[in-house]
């Protein structure tokens, strides 16, 4: 956090703690810049119109002086912050209200050829640059989230297709076992913007959460590699409609690709079996 008090930029890091906040809300992604920067500056708030009484009077060349000043004069210069996200609230009965205090927009194009894939994003304002936008990149292509859900991340459970998995346990539980993105994963076009002159009077600086909106637009990517398929299935005559579930692994591309080596396994419409969890009662799938 970097604040401006009375002159002075003050920079501090701390975690939070219940110590300090004994009814915090929890953490959730850039939620927090919200919460706990507006408490910060409130905080702050308190202590600069402390200082700018000794300030008044007072010569001084430096922050350091002063806060010395200010502390031979016995001036408290410690405060509690506290922000309540005021004007929130919904009627879950009437289906009523206003659930949040001001809403995301952002917007994202893919590009995808045979071997390589390029992605451009353009998001909104945000309280730190240099933060916000490897957060956007970090979510379009991390693991579970972006283009690991997309394109990577198949999930295997035990079902009467994967019989040498136990019924009903997941085999797909943790890096060894699934593929994750990694560095070779990333674009080698990866563009991310941010939408200049837009002010945001909801949040501390103008600033925007930036935290789960990025996810979706990794969607871009599954409906460009579609594209990109139905272009090579039109080359062999095939312009019907065909499935492609979610995630697109490279199995399930190079079968959708119609082709002379894809007609000696199976037909063009082939849609290849998923594997899900079903709930039963019973407890027996």
């Amino acid at each position: 956090m970097e604040i401006d008090l009375c002159g002075a930029v003050i920079r501090r890091e701390a975690r939070l703690a219940a110590l300090q906040v004994p009814n915090a809300s929890p953490t959730a992604d850039a939620a927090n810049s919200d919460m706990y920067g507006a408490a910060v500056f409130y905080a702050c708030d308190q202590i600069k119109a402390r200082m700018k009484h000794i300030a008044a009077w007072n010569p001084h060349s430096s922050f350091a002086e002063l806060t010395k000043a200010c502390h031979m004069e016995r001036i408290d210069l410690s405060a509690h912050g506290f922000y309540i996200t005021p004007d929130i609230g919904f009627d879950w009965e009437d289906g009523k209200g206003s659930p949040f205090s001001y809403f995301t927009f952002e917007v994202a194009f893919a590009e995808v050829k045979r071997h390589s894939l390029e992605i451009f994003t353009q998001g909104k304002l945000t309280l730190s640059w240099t933060l916000a936008i490897p957060l956007i990149q970090l979510l379009m292509l991390n693991s579970e989230v972006g283009l690991g859900w997309i394109a990577l991340e198949e999930l295997k459970w035990g079902d009467s297709d994967h019989k040498w998995i136990r019924p009903g346990h997941s085999y797909t539980s943790g890096p060894g076992t699934y593929k994750i993105p990694t560095a070779n994963d990333i674009p080698l076009k990866l563009k991310v913007s941010l939408l200049k002159g837009v002010q945001n009077t909801e949040a501390i600086h103008s600033s925007k959460a930036v935290g789960e909106p990025p996810l979706f637009l990794a969607s871009a990517v599954l409906f460009a590699i579609k594209d990109a398929i139905m272009a090579v299935r039109a080359e062999e005559g095939y312009h019907d409609w065909f499935p492609l579930d979610d995630p697109a692994t490279l199995v399930r591309i190079r079968m959708a690709c119609v082709d002379n080596f894809t007609k000696q396994f199976t037909a063009p419409e082939f849609h290849p079996k998923r594997s899900i969890i079903v709930y039963d009662p019973s407890g027996v799938l």
